[in-house]
C-alpha cells in the first residue's frame, strides 16, 4: 500500500471505522513521498445546489488581492485539453486516505469520497466517461510537483487555494469552503488554537496550510521536527501525508493535530476517540482544482465543468459523503472570475 495517513494511558490500539484506521496506520508508517499510481484491474479506475450569483474582480499581475478569482469559464478545446483527449484519459492527483473525500473502500477497494466524485465529472466532460481517469495518488507535501513535473494533470486533493500556491500553480474557482481546526483526545485539556497547546506537541503535514499557521503562532507546542526540509527529516511532528498525524496521535506520539476542519471532521468519524477543538475554524479557506501553470485552456474547462457541477452534483455529492460529518453546509462556494 502506498501513500496515508493521549497521552492518556498512551493508547498503542489504533481505534475506529471498523478496523480500517488501524490498516490505514500499517500503510501510514511506510508511507512513501515518491509519486505512486493507483490501479485496480489496470490503471483506469474510475466514475449541491449552485448559491448566488458569479462575480468577476479585477486582479493586478503583481498582487493578490483575491485568490479565489480565476479564470472565466469556457468549453473550447485547447492544447492541454486536446493532449487530454488524444490520450483518452484524465490523470488526477488525489488522495487514498482522506475519509470521506478520497480513500479506499474496505470492501470493494475502489475509490471513493467528495473529491473522487468531482474528478470523474471533470473527465467525463473532458474525455466523455466518468471512467476515462487514472488516479495517482500523491502525498500533500508533492501535490505541486506532481503538476510541475507532468506527473498529472489536475490535482483534485482539498487543496487549498493560496497566494503563495499561486506562484506555482494555477486554480479553478473554489468548490469548498474549509479552515483551520484543532483535532485532539476528547479527554484532552486543548480547548483549541491557544494558548491550551503550551508545551503540547502538534503535528500537521509538510505544505499544508496547517504547518504555515503554525510558523505564525505556535502558541508554544512543538510542531518542527529538528531536520525539517532535510534528508534526516524526523517526520514525526511534520509529515508527508495528513492521515500521518492521525496515526501518531492514535500512538501518544503527538497530542494534537491541526488541520482543515473538513479532513479532521472524517477522521473523527473514524475514530470516536478524537474530536475537534474549539467551537470553529479559526480561518477560512477555500478548496480549486489545480494545474500547471500555463494551462490556461484547462482551468476554463474546469471552471466550466463546475458551473454545471453547483447545479445539483455538488449538493449529491455533500449529502451522500459529507453532511453527516459537517452538517449545515446548504450549496458550494459562489465563483470568483478575474478580468482578463
Amino acid at each position: 500500500m502506498t501513500d496515508s495517513e493521549a497521552r492518556p494511558g498512551r493508547r498503542r490500539t489504533l481505534r475506529g471505522w471498523g478496523g480500517v484506521a488501524g490498516m490505514a496506520a500499517a500503510c501510514a508508517l511506510t508511507a512513501a513521498v515518491t509519486l505512486l499510481p493507483l490501479s485496480h484491474g489496470g490503471d483506469v479506475l474510475t466514475h449541491g445546489t449552485g448559491q448566488g450569483v458569479a462575480s468577476t474582480l479585477p486582479m493586478k499581475d503583481d498582487t493578490c488581492e483575491d485568490p479565489e478569482a480565476s479564470l472565466t469559464p469556457s468549453g473550447a478545446d485547447g492544447p492541454t485539453i486536446s493532449a487530454i483527449k488524444e490520450r483518452g484519459k484524465l490523470i488526477v492527483g488525489v488522495d487514498q486516505n482522506s475519509y470521506r473525500w478520497g480513500y479506499r473502500n474496505p470492501v470493494g477497494g475502489g475509490l471513493e469520497g467528495f473529491d473522487i466524485d468531482l474528478a470523474r465529472a471533470i473527465a467525463d466532460d473532458i474525455v466523455g466517461s466518468p471512467d476515462a481517469v487514472i488516479f495517482r495518488a500523491i502525498p500533500t507535501n508533492q501535490r505541486i510537483a506532481a503538476l510541475e513535473n507532468g506527473t498529472v494533470d489536475i490535482v483534485v486533493r482539498t487543496m487549498t487555494i493560496s497566494c503563495s500556491r499561486m506562484k506555482q500553480v494555477a486554480f479553478s474557482t473554489a468548490y469548498f469552503q474549509a479552515g483551520q481546526q484543532v483535532l485532539a483526545s476528547k479527554s484532552s485539556s486543548i480547548t483549541g488554537y491557544d494558548k491550551s497547546l503550551t508545551g503540547k506537541r502538534v503535528c500537521s503535514a509538510e505544505g499544508s496550510t496547517a504547518y504555515e499557521a503554525l510558523e505564525r503562532d505556535s502558541f508554544g507546542a512543538t510542531f518542527k521536527d529538528e531536520h525539517d526540509g532535510q534528508p534526516a527529516d524526523e517526520d514525526l511532528y511534520t509529515v508527508p501525508n495528513q492521515l500521518d498525524c492521525l496515526v501518531r496521535l492514535q500512538q501518544g506520539l503527538v497530542d494534537a493535530i491541526v488541520t482543515d476542519n473538513a479532513l479532521a471532521a472524517g477522521q473523527a468519524a473514524q475514530d470516536p476517540a478524537v474530536e475537534l477543538k474549539g467551537d470553529a475554524p479559526f480561518t477560512t479557506e477555500y478548496y480549486g482544482v489545480a494545474t500547471k501553470l500555463g494551462n490556461d485552456d484547462l482551468v476554463r474547462r474546469v471552471n466550466q465543468v463546475l458551473v454545471e457541477y453547483r447545479k445539483g452534483p455538488w449538493k449529491k455529492a455533500y449529502d451522500k459523503w459529507l453532511a453527516a460529518d459537517l452538517p449545515g453546509i446548504t450549496g458550494p462556494p459562489q465563483p470568483k472570475y478575474r478580468a482578463g
